[in-house]
Formats: structure tokens, sequence, C-alpha cells
């Protein structure tokens, strides 16, 4: 008697392995993230279904729980090929699903991290995409025992004026309290702080030097590995947008 399950999932990584198989990466909301060979993922006939950022319905079956196993599916929404149509939304997507592939433990669940990527996924094409990215980031590394404190000054205690976060302790620190350090402090982008309006380009980028920075440090550089070349990407591609912008001012 083996062992399986079936689950709504979001193709997280999937790579050619041998004539026509591919090693995917799923995560469910149940399940977690899950590794197992698709067979035939890689033909021509099958391997729409397994690009990226895919939701699918998929299927794991071994003949022993601790095994590699292996995957079917059916597409149920093709997240990928709509991404493809805009550059942004492509990067938002392969960056997502880079740092889920890379920072979460296998086979673990992770609901509050799954519903958080599902919904950006549905929402890719809307223009509040690349924020919901940093928010979703950020609840990432919540999740995992890193998360960020702004909820007040770690110098001074007071909750106003909050404008930078300290790449050492990931805790929020007011004009009055930057002091000396100015410098040395990361620029926190009013929306990350919850204020509630629309982001510009300026503080998404600052957003995503904090978020790049927690994640490089204590997620993937706990496990020896740099943070993904889609993520840089992404990060160095929004930052250049804004300078160029403020250039234009």
């Amino acid at each position: 008697m083996g062992v399986e399950w079936e689950a709504a999932g979001i193709v997280i990584h999937a790579a050619p392995f041998g004539e026509g198989d591919a090693l995917a990466a799923i995560f469910t909301e149940d399940h977690g993230l899950f590794r197992g060979l698709a067979r035939g993922g890689a033909s021509r006939a099958r391997a729409n279904i397994w690009q990226t950022g895919n939701l699918v319905e998929a299927r794991w079956v071994a003949r022993l729980a601790d095994q590699l196993g292996s995957f079917s599916a059916e597409l149920v929404h093709p997240a990928a090929a709509l991404a493809m149509q805009n550059q942004q939304c492509l990067a938002i997507l392969t960056s997502a699903c880079a740092i889920a592939d890379g920072a979460l433990p296998e086979r673990e669940p992770q609901k509050p991290i799954f519903r958080g990527l599902l919904h950006l996924i549905v929402h890719i094409a809307n223009p509040g995409a690349l924020a919901e990215l940093v928010l979703w980031e950020a609840g990432l590394l919540a999740q995992l025992g890193y998360g960020l404190d702004l909820s007040n000054c770690a110098v001074t205690g007071a909750r106003e004026n909050l404008a930078f976060v300290s790449p050492k302790s990931g805790r929020a620190v007011s004009e009055e309290g930057a002091g000396l350090w100015r410098e040395r402090l990361l620029p926190l982008p009013p929306f990350l702080a919850g204020d509630g309006n629309a982001p510009t380009t300026e503080h998404l980028a600052q957003a995503l030097r904090i978020t790049g920075h927690f994640l490089a440090r204590d997620v993937f550089g706990a496990r020896h590995r740099p943070l993904p070349s889609a993520r840089t990407m992404l990060q160095e591609r929004v930052q250049s947008d804004s300078e160029r912008k403020s250039t234009q001012k």
C-alpha cells in the first residue's frame, strides 16, 4: 500500500529530467512544499502544465512516505502564460516562486504563505501587485521567525514619525531616534508601515530593499545560498525605474 494525496496547488519549480520527465515542486495549502517526478512533465503535450506559477490540481503518489514520489496534474489556471504578456507580471511571478522554492521548509503546511501567494498570482495583473509581493515577503519572514517589528521606534519607543528600519534588528526607527546612525539605516516606506496609501515607485524600491536584505541574510544566508537571481533582478529593475523617474522630475 502506497501513500498519496490530491490537492490544488501552485507549481513553484519544474526542470527537465531524463527523457521527457521533469523534477517539480508544488506548494499546497495542506501539504506544504512537495517535490516529485512529473512523468512526461517536459514533453510537448504536458510541458505547458508545469510552468512556474501555474495553478494545478495535483496528485502525488509514492510507495513510502519519505520517497521522492511522482506527480500528475491538471491545469486549473495558466498563470505563467498570462504573466508572459507583461514583463513586470512575469518578473513578480518568477521572483515569488523562486523565494518560495528556496525559503520554505519541505512538507510543512504554511497556510498563510500559501494563501498570500495564491492571492498574488490570481491578482498579478492588478496595479498593486508589486506592493502585494513585498507584503507577502514580509509575511513569509514573519512566518519563518524573522518578522520585522515596525510597531514603534527601537530607540525612543515612539509610534510616530517612523522613517527607518535597522538592518541589524529589523525594528523601526523614528526620525528623532535615527541620530548619527541615519546613513546606516534603511528608509522605511510609509505603505510598509501601514499608512494605507498607494506606494510610489521609490517606496516600492525601498520596500524591496528591506525585505530583500532580510531574506538574503536570515533565510537564504542561513542555508548558505544567495538570494534567487529572479528576486535580485526584480529589485534592480524597480530601483532603476525609481532612479529614472527621479531624474525626470
